[in-house]
């Protein structure tokens, strides 16, 4: 058959149970897994990894296709997944392909793919969509419920009225339509642990529904589904394009669970990742990127939160450090260490004053989305916002064991040209405020040959002790882990 040529991988039970449509029950009192897939900034596959063994205990399995990682988790487990820091996206695995053989023909490649709908175990991971969907409903209505207690108590301090039963007008509120809260169920750890239990329990009590869901995602009985396929292909063996690929694959998912296409306002969205000879079939999780999570005033450079958390974790911060961003745009990565390392103490600075001000808006609304958790009892977050020089930072010598930063590439900000005297000025004040010996920095850019050539005058100073490459909106840029030495830094140095 064209379709076991094709997937050469696929067990013989997976077959079956494919076979068998997604409306199968699951096996009784059994605890649904799921196989997550998750995109990461590239470069930092292994801290994602890194962050999924620490805090869900799973190991992770880092893809050929850079940017990506795969780790299996109980269903229960999704509202943690959600808070991880160092994802951008999440799916579902349906089912992986490592060496998918494609035909030659462009014709009997497509058929293939189309073919390979009917083979795929859909059950569980459509299970696992339609629990992530009704978490995020509940997470969606608690939040509305915690807006309405914090209006309710703003208006009985203004008007001095009773009350209102909040509770009982929850149960009448209207649902969204649609998961908007994806960004919110990303965010921060609760102060407490009252809503990570909240969250479980209806994970659990989800995960244990049963059969019946299945005949509402697989049959319509009770709602049509729409749908939309999207193909990310890379190689150059293929015979065919990401877009005919979609639209076949699509079809054939249209024709398999009878849903209807719609490519904007969809409910489930399919992915077909094609990488050379690995293929992989998922179902998304997040509607939109989870590295939005912090910043709601924008710059023109404004750091990924994702890639700021994997910046920061590459130093190792520990309880008490002082961590400095002297170039903090819109905030970013101090915002991202504040909320992940509460017990460091951030500083964060820039000598545009546009850019404080956007940072310092994006403080107030972090500080104002913790106020509306219930029971949140936290006074603010330990971070501090000034206006400054770079080259001349109002800090002690010594002072500061991490700095961690985003340096202009010399493109949006600044140019080239000035880099090359911006650079190593720099790394030399950077150096005077570090701790001999024990500090560290952590600093971004795509200006490379500059940076080189700055850090080779600034070696007294500073040692390079890793390079991550890194893919910045298109742009090949690197992270840099330097380690200060315990050689003094003078004052001023003449650098070329």
């Amino acid at each position: 058959m064209a379709g076991t040529e094709a997937a050469p991988e696929a067990a013989p039970e997976a077959v079956t149970e494919a076979a068998r449509g997604a409306q199968g029950p699951a096996e009784e009192g059994a605890e649904l897994a799921a196989v997550i897939g998750a995109t990461v900034p590239t470069g930092f596959e292994l801290t994602a990894a890194a962050e999924v063994q620490e805090k869900l205990g799973s190991a992770s399995r880092v893809s050929r296709d850079r940017g990506k990682i795969y780790f299996e988790v109980p269903a229960g487990a999704l509202p943690q997944v959600h808070r991880l820091r160092s994802v951008d996206n999440l799916f579902v695995v349906v089912q992986e392909f490592k060496d998918y053989q494609f035909k030659e023909s462009k014709e009997d490649a497509l058929k293939d793919l189309e073919e390979l709908v009917k083979k795929l175990p859909w059950t569980d991971p459509l299970k696992v969509w339609e629990l992530n969907n009704s978490l995020k409903k509940k997470k969606t209505k608690r939040k509305k419920h915690h807006l309405q207690r914090a209006a309710s108590k703003e208006k009985q301090n203004e008007e001095g009225a009773a009350p209102r039963d909040i509770d009982a007008e929850e149960d009448g509120a209207p649902e969204p339509t649609s998961g908007q809260d994806t960004e919110e169920a990303a965010g921060q750890a609760p102060q407490n642990g009252e809503e990570e239990e909240n969250e479980q329990s209806d994970a659990r009590d989800e995960s244990q529904a049963g059969s019946g869901s299945e005949a509402k995602v697989g049959e319509g009985d009770v709602k049509v589904l729409k749908f939309r396929v999207t193909c990310n292909r890379a190689g150059d063996k293929h015979s065919f394009t990401s877009n005919e690929a979609a639209r076949d694959f699509g079809g054939a998912v249209q024709e398999h669970f009878q849903w209807k296409a719609d490519m904007t306002n969809f409910d489930v969205e399919v992915l077909l990742n094609i990488h050379n000879n690995e293929v992989v079939v998922g179902i998304a999780l997040t509607e939109e990127s989870l590295h939005r999570r912090n910043i709601t005033h924008f710059g023109p450079t404004t750091l990924r939160s994702t890639l700021a958390y994997g910046m920061l974790r590459l130093c190792d911060p520990q309880p008490t450090d002082i961590i400095v961003d002297p170039m903090c745009g819109t905030g970013a990565i101090p915002i991202e260490g504040a909320t992940e390392w509460p017990s460091c103490y951030h500083i964060a600075g820039d000598n545009n004053p546009q850019a404080v001000k956007r940072a310092a808006n994006n403080i107030c609304s972090l500080l104002k989305k913790n106020e509306n958790k219930e029971s949140s009892a936290s006074s603010g977050i330990p971070l501090d916002i000034i206006q400054w020089d770079i080259c001349s930072l109002p800090l002690r010598s010594g002072s500061v064991d991490i700095i961690v930063t985003d340096m202009p590439f010399g493109k949006r900000i600044g140019s080239k040209k000035k880099n090359w005297d911006l650079y190593p000025a720099c790394l030399l004040e950077m150096g005077r405020i570090c701790a001999p010996g024990t500090g560290r920095a952590v600093l971004l850019t795509q200006d490379k040959k500059c940076f080189a050539k700055a850090l080779s005058r600034m070696g007294h100073i500073w040692r390079k002790a890793q390079t991550v490459w890194v893919n910045v909106g298109g742009l090949h840029a690197a992270v840099y882990l330097l380690k200060r030495t315990w050689e003094r830094a003078e004052e001023k140095r003449s650098f070329w």
